[in-house]
């Protein structure tokens, strides 16, 4: 492997092994609002409990996002110099407001929150746990926006003497219709994730007769929660599709293994087995119109296709080397205004005949046939994105099936009734995880080949460094995250099978003793 592969290998491995836990963070975050919130309109103590039970799992997930996710910032300067360089103006600025306005935040407020009960009246602690949330939430949105603009960047100009992006347009940053679409779907995968876990959690202490006051209420809240986020994460994810359709051509093309421009209105497929050989896809099964309604809300516009999306890429190189040779040009004498307008008006390709820099040095003098083969490398890998978009909207479908059920028996009071359904609650823990993954997945790899859509190639984007450095820094963090890895699932297992008991300070029973039977008086 080569120094890019090596470095996106890197920073794939810390950036999904650091959204393992920033989706439980977002979820447990409003569970912990509501909770308490009901806690403080009833003055119940039940529900006292459960903010400070489900806090302490909480707790120790919060505490190894933080200790993943700042890892990943450093990286931007050690692995990916160039970009770091060549974008840093904008994308630094929505990573600068998260820490001094989100991280600051939640790192307050959560001291606040753990040592507040005895100190802090009712209110004053409910608005330190909304706090809490809004703060988990707020960091979301700025690492989103910032990844928003690399999906679709806009509020930015090249400056042809710096030789670098700069930003014209904050609010064009900030309501970037991208970015603004992926935090709204994001954060409700993550309401799920708490949901699911929550539930899961609760169910398997019905089924070991533990604990089943609080497990029963926090199923309750967690299926009615539940039930409205996976509700929402389907229609957010209609408008993610649209985005693409918008600004990500290929990506949904690639989604969709559609190698020829499907006619208005477009139909979506729902299975099939892309064939790379033959560019198309065997077996495959289409419903009609949806994806002409998803990807261009009208039911009279095509979808194109990859083939088609390719003669455009042709023709943006093309354009793109008259912005590179001017230039080149230009650097010879900075005072040809007419060089400084033809750079202007072409600018906006010049990333897409960079992409010959994977191809040759001498990008000026290269043939049709490194053209077309420098477009070929806008398709990203079809296989891939196909099947992880469809297993994770497999995910999203089944979420809605189980909290709908589980809603439906919280309504009669029937959760402990039927344990098949409370083992299949189990089981369904480690899906939102997955179908989180296969998300990031969908996004980030259906980027490729652009570090920033259309501006900058991956390839450009890397650090000047050797592979030995990456190798056993790569091979560093593996060996931490995994220790991580052992000390969170140990923690959150510990905690678990303890059960309540151990967070609130009262004698705790053995692991899976049943809770004992009252009876009634005589």
């Amino acid at each position: 492997m080569d120094v890019v592969e090596l470095a996106r290998l890197q920073f794939a491995a810390t950036a999904l092994y650091h959204f393992l836990f920033v989706p439980l963070t977002l979820g447990l975050s409003i569970l912990l609002g509501i909770m308490e919130t009901v806690y403080v309109m009833t003055g119940r103590t039940i529900w006292r409990d459960m903010v400070k039970f489900w806090g302490m799992l909480f707790g120790i997930n919060f505490a190894m996002g933080v200790a993943t996710g700042i890892t990943m910032e450093f990286q931007f300067g050690t692995n990916w110099a160039y970009y770091s360089h060549f974008v840093g103006d904008i994308f630094g600025v929505p990573l600068a407001i998260e820490g001094l306005m989100a991280f600051f935040l939640e790192a307050t407020l959560i001291g606040l929150f753990f040592f507040g009960w005895t100190r802090l009246s009712k209110v004053k602690h409910l608005a330190v746990t909304w706090g809490l949330a809004l703060g988990s939430n707020l960091s979301a949105l700025w690492i989103l926006v910032a990844n928003g603009w690399m999906q679709h960047p806009t509020g930015a100009r090249f400056n042809v003497d710096t030789m670098r992006m700069e930003l014209t347009d904050f609010m064009a940053l900030l309501f970037n219709e991208v970015a603004q679409a992926k935090f709204v779907h994001t954060v409700s995968a993550g309401y799920v994730t708490g949901s699911v876990f929550v539930l899961a959690i609760s169910a398997l202490y019905l089924l070991g007769g533990r604990h089943q006051a609080l497990a029963k209420r926090s199923m309750t809240v967690a299926a009615s929660f539940g039930l409205a986020s996976a509700l929402s994460v389907v229609v957010l994810g209609d408008e993610s599709g649209y985005t693409s359709g918008e600004n990500q051509k290929m990506k949904l093309a690639a989604i969709e293994a559609m190698w020829e421009t499907k006619p208005a209105p477009a139909s979506l497929t729902l299975f099939g087995i892309p064939n790379l050989t033959t560019r198309s896809t065997d077996y495959a099964v289409e419903v009609p119109w949806v994806l002409g309604l998803i990807a261009t809300r009208s039911a009279d516009k095509p979808v194109l296709g990859i083939d088609d999306l390719l003669a455009q890429a042709r023709d943006r190189i093309v354009n793109g080397l008259v912005a590179y040779r001017a230039i080149e040009a230009y650097r010879a004498d900075r005072g040809r205004a007419d060089l400084r307008q033809v750079i202007e008006d072409n600018a906006g390709d010049l990333g897409h005949a960079l992409l010959l820099k994977k191809l040759r040095p001498d990008i000026e003098n290269a043939t049709d046939a490194e053209i077309a083969a420098a477009a070929e490398l806008t398709i990203p890998d079809v296989p891939v994105l196909f099947w992880a978009f469809r297993l994770m909207i497999a995910c999203g479908f089944w979420f809605i099936l189980l909290f709908a059920v589980a809603f439906w028996l919280a309504s009669r009071q029937r959760l402990e009734a039927y344990r098949s359904f409370l083992w299949v609650a189990v089981a369904t823990l480690p899906l939102p995880w997955l179908a989180a993954e296969l998300g990031w997945i969908v996004a980030e790899y259906g980027r490729q080949p652009w570090a920033v859509e259309g501006l900058l190639p991956t390839f450009l984007a890397v650090s000047d460094t050797g592979t030995g450095n990456l190798i056993a820094s790569l091979a560093g963090f593996v060996l931490f995250y995994s220790a991580l890895l052992v000390a969170d699932l140990y923690l959150m297992t510990k905690y678990v099978r303890m059960g309540p008991d151990a967070v609130l300070g009262h004698p705790v029973a053995p692991p899976f003793q049943r809770d004992p039977i009252v009876q009634p008086a005589e």
